[in-house]
């Protein structure tokens, strides 16, 4: 895990920039709730009254926090499928096996160009 942290110069300089909900409510106030913080959320009588109040909850809440960023390594996992390779290499069925499924894949592609010969066929009896 990695940990940056921000110098006083770069926290000068440094924005924060976040989302915010606003939402009517059904009395006519606005309520401004911070996207991913529940807790930061205000009501006030108009739109610009509750985002000025949540920059102000905000600002509030962050003059003594520290912004702090970090990097996560994720663990490394094998595929999954890795395990399963080459499983069935020495099953003496697996070549009779395979020659099914081409038998099985030639006739289903055999089925389909004949339906598209007919398609096209019907097509060129319509006039398209």
């Amino acid at each position: 895990m990695k940990t940056t942290l921000l110098d006083e110069s770069e926290q000068n300089l440094a924005q924060l920039t976040y989302s915010v909900i606003v939402e009517m409510e059904k009395e006519g106030k606005y309520k401004a709730t911070v996207w991913g913080l529940p807790d930061c959320q205000v009501t006030g009588d108009t739109r610009e009254a509750a985002l000025k109040s949540i920059n102000q909850l905000l600002t509030a809440r962050l003059e003594n926090a520290e912004v702090v960023v970090q990097e996560i390594a994720l663990p490394k996992s094998e595929n999954p499928w890795i395990k399963f390779a080459g499983m069935y290499k020495d099953n003496p069925l697996f070549n009779e096996m395979i020659s099914e499924m081409e038998a099985y894949r030639r006739e289903v592609d055999a089925e389909m160009e004949e339906y598209y010969r007919k398609m096209d066929a019907e097509d060129k009896k319509l006039g398209k």
